[in-house]
């Protein structure tokens, strides 16, 4: 893959329904290697015929991380790696991902590269002190800092066992025997507002929106623009941060809030002084809050510590008030409110690490704020991206798994001209869930894809695999992982315990 300059010394955004020239030429050069393949096979095919085929990785945690690993290990002893032209994946598969694409050329040497994964990952995580090393420099390294920067450090340190600070840019010319990679996230706004294209790619050479066809240098994704240009350059986001920014399906829900909350008063977590005491009630008073339990006791220390705090000169500026707990929504509102008070009330006393950082993280808990950047299409006037994309100084970007569980989207774009797609599912539950969600939407965003029906007997005994085919559509192949072959009928529920993610 050559490297990209044209939009880096620009600043430039690129809003066209084309590829990037970069991916046009490393596409040329890649359909000589499955036509070398195909011949290997003995399957006669013209230069001119040569087909595009996508291999998908859907999320799954650690379970599609592995998963995914093995999968690839296994077409590559059966000689069809080296067909595959295009490698995407959702949440734990971009975790698989981003450890093969730190090997140039990993694909040549895939036995090695696999046991060096799953030695590290068998193997101690990362220390709390090394973690927190990263959490600062996150901190302090860029303008916008929200959850994901956490999640980051504390939860995928833990599955992946590194701080990977690479740059996906790094790849564009180590990689020329290799699929091409893309992983997918969602614009978190579009999905809750059902407005804009919410499906977003980063590839090596640039990030952006697949199906409104707008797009930026990789290593420009997150820096501040406006009207089109670089207004103001941010770090480019390492591939941990990327991993987060894929990998946070459990980022939607009220039972990972009770998570984060015990985490941030996590006992092995240095206490220090009254600012510390604070912080751990503000997160028992959360977690009372999300559990249904009167938190005015704790209200009351939390006010008594402050009042020390301060020497009894100034007061907690919230009021109190009696909660109606059966009220869910206004109780959870008057505790953001809350949690902010007596955050920006610390922080006039103590704005200096690490409690600086504590404070933005229960802010960032009270707004439930995650992956949040710099928006590039911001005050952009373009009538082919939607207005939703065009008004907001910043975006909120997170797991495509929260929509669609596996990144059917981002090889559908139309100049991608797929012929072949295989779908790896390493979800629990549904076997089918993904595939027909992704038919259902294809069919709204009338994009070509084939019908798929599912006999009634296999939904809860699905087979190996099923091939979907439609005219002027590209044929699908999807292959659950927990099949007849696989489980021998015995299937049960995957589910990983909380204790896991720590």
């Amino acid at each position: 893959m050559g490297a990209s300059k044209s939009l880096e010394s620009s600043g430039e955004v690129r809003i066209k329904h084309s590829l990037i020239k970069n991916e046009e030429e490393f596409v040329v050069k890649r359909k000589k290697a499955v036509l070398q393949c195909l011949k290997n096979l003995k399957i006669s095919c013209s230069r001119d015929k040569v087909p595009h085929i996508a291999l998908l990785g859907s999320g799954g945690g650690q379970r599609a991380m592995v998963g995914l690993l093995g999968s690839l290990v296994q077409l590559d002893k059966a000689g069809l790696l080296d067909c595959i032209l295009y490698l995407s994946g959702v949440s734990g598969s971009t975790w698989c991902m981003a450890s093969l694409y730190q090997e140039p050329d990993w694909s040549t040497k895939l036995d090695t590269v696999k046991n060096k994964i799953i030695e590290r990952i068998s193997g101690p995580g990362v220390s709390w002190g090394d973690a927190m090393a990263k959490l600062k420099n996150y901190y302090y390294g860029k303008d916008l800092f929200s959850l994901t920067d956490v999640w980051a450090v504390l939860v995928v340190t833990a599955f992946v066992k590194e701080i990977d600070e690479h740059k996906i840019s790094e790849q564009q010319d180590q990689h020329n025997k290799d699929p091409f990679p893309i992983y997918t996230m969602i614009d978190k706004q579009c999905k809750q507002q059902r407005d804009g294209d919410p499906w977003f790619e980063i590839s090596p050479h640039e990030a952006g929106y697949s199906l409104t066809g707008a797009f930026v240098d990789t290593s420009s994704f997150g820096s501040q623009f406006d009207n089109g240009l670089k207004k103001k350059q941010q770090d480019e986001i390492d591939m941990l941060y990327l991993q987060a920014l894929c990998g946070s399906a459990l980022a939607d829900g009220q039972e990972i809030r009770n998570i984060l909350w015990k985490r941030i008063k996590d006992p092995n977590s240095p206490p220090v002084d009254k600012c510390y005491q604070v912080l751990m009630e503000l997160a028992d008073m959360n977690l009372s809050v999300l559990n249904g339990k009167d938190p005015s006791e704790i209200d009351k220390s939390i006010r008594t510590k402050l009042k020390d705090l301060a020497g009894g000169k100034r007061q907690l500026v919230f009021p109190v008030q009696k909660l109606n707990l059966a009220d869910k929504e206004a109780a959870q509102l008057y505790m953001k409110q809350y949690t902010m008070d007596v955050c920006n009330y610390l922080n006039s006393w103590f704005s200096f690490w690490p409690f600086d950082v504590c404070f933005s993280i229960c802010k960032c808990m009270a707004l439930w704020l995650w992956g949040r950047k710099y928006d590039f299409l911001h005050n952009m006037a373009d009538k082919a991206v939607p207005d939703a994309l065009l008004e907001s100084e910043t975006r909120d970007y997170i797991d495509a798994g929260l929509l669609l569980n596996s990144p059917y989207l981002s090889v559908l774009r139309k100049e991608r001209n797929i012929d072949l797609i295989i779908s790896l599912d390493f979800s629990e539950g549904d076997p089918f869930m993904t595939v027909r969600e992704s038919a259902e939407t294809c069919n709204k965003l009338k994009i070509p894809f084939p019908e798929v029906n599912i006999p009634n007997e296999d939904a809860k005994k699905p087979k190996d695999f099923y091939v979907f085919k439609g005219k002027n559509a590209p044929t699908v192949m999807h292959i659950p992982l927990f099949n007849l072959g696989n489980c021998g009928g015995k299937f049960r529920s995957y589910h990983f315990p909380e204790f896991f993610f720590f």
